[in-house]
């Protein structure tokens, strides 16, 4: 696999975005480099140092964060008394123009990962001054279309799995209508024993239709890290990913010609799941000046042999742009 090697920040603070929330953030690579920001999934999973090795050390000045509620940024989600209500799509993108400013940088190229890819594309959308360029993988527009495909969906393919994800929930109601909802009502119970079986449930949910590298599940036994992952994943996918759904498509796919003149790189695999709504296609073919790498027998994985290489090939194009 052709990754850049291991790097280690050169400087890194907590943002003060205001609602009590401050932001971790970090650079590396040359500080006069091409401005890159780093848009981690979940929502909640935090940054990942692995990301680092994608891009040029030498070329690019690269941003990650973690976003409100998870990693280093404070306070956690997985904290009982944090207020979600502050935590959404409009807030995060705020975060970006804030940290943006703070670090005096005028354009940079946004990769984002899964939820990443959500929040690049709207980024994008709303301040298409501010992004240079776009590199997703593991592509996602937020709809409610894939968060149906993603729970009630995909559970025609793993009827087992999808038997205790449903025994999760209590019987009746909950069990029938916005699943991510339901259970993000249970991450919220006051008894913290709710809270755990519920984010024991959808963590071993996410495990069974989404084969990760071992890092990515391991992570899961982290009791903190599980309550808050659960938690914000639930919060936005039952809420629509803040977006405003409007119609079958969705905001981002409605919105793709608001791209037009961002150049893009949409890296996918040939067996993620997200592909059966052909979200990945639509968005490129509504995009003027996308390309589309499909890379076979790969899923939702970015560090997966095949979309690495193509994702580091769209980095390098794009530093000498």
């Amino acid at each position: 696999m052709t990754l850049y090697p291991e790097i280690e920040p050169y400087d890194h603070g907590l943002l003060d975005v205001g609602d009590g929330n401050r932001v971790y953030w970090e650079t590396c690579g040359s500080p006069r480099g091409k401005p890159a920001l780093v848009l981690h999934g979940g929502p909640g999973s935090g940054a990942s140092a692995w990301a680092r090795r994608l891009f040029d050390p030498q070329a690019y000045r690269i941003v990650l964060l973690d976003q409100r509620g998870c990693g280093r940024s404070t306070p956690s989600a997985s904290a009982y008394d944090t207020d979600m209500s502050v935590n959404t799509t409009a807030h995060l993108m705020a975060d970006l123009e804030l940290l943006r400013e703070r670090l005096g940088i005028e354009r940079w190229l946004v990769w984002g990962v899964s939820w990443g890819s959500v929040l690049g594309l709207r980024y994008a959308q709303t301040h298409p001054g501010a992004v240079s360029e776009l590199v997703l993988t593991g592509v996602a527009s937020g709809s409610d279309a894939e968060v149906e495909l993603l729970t009630r969906g995909i559970g025609k393919f793993y009827p087992e799995a999808f038997e205790e994800f449903l025994g999760g929930l209590p019987e009746g109601a909950a069990r029938e209508g916005n699943l991510p909802a339901a259970y993000n009502r249970l991450l919220e119970s006051p008894d913290p024993q709710v809270r755990e079986r519920a984010a024991r449930a959808w963590t071993d949910w996410e495990t069974a239709i989404i084969p990760a590298p071992p890092r990515s599940v391991e992570r899961f036994e982290d009791p903190a890290f599980r309550r808050g992952f659960a938690r914000t994943v639930t919060h936005y996918w039952g809420n629509g990913h803040f977006l405003g759904e409007e119609g079958e498509e969705g905001v981002v796919l409605r919105d793709a010609h608001l791209l037009e003149g961002i150049p893009g790189t949409l890296v996918q695999g040939s067996l993620d799941f997200g592909n059966l709504l052909g979200v990945v296609w639509r968005l490129h073919h509504a995009w003027p000046g996308s390309e589309l790498v499909i890379v076979d027998q790969a899923g939702h994985n970015a560090s997966a042999p095949g979309i690495a290489e193509a994702l580091v090939a769209a980095t390098d194009r794009y530093a000498r742009r």
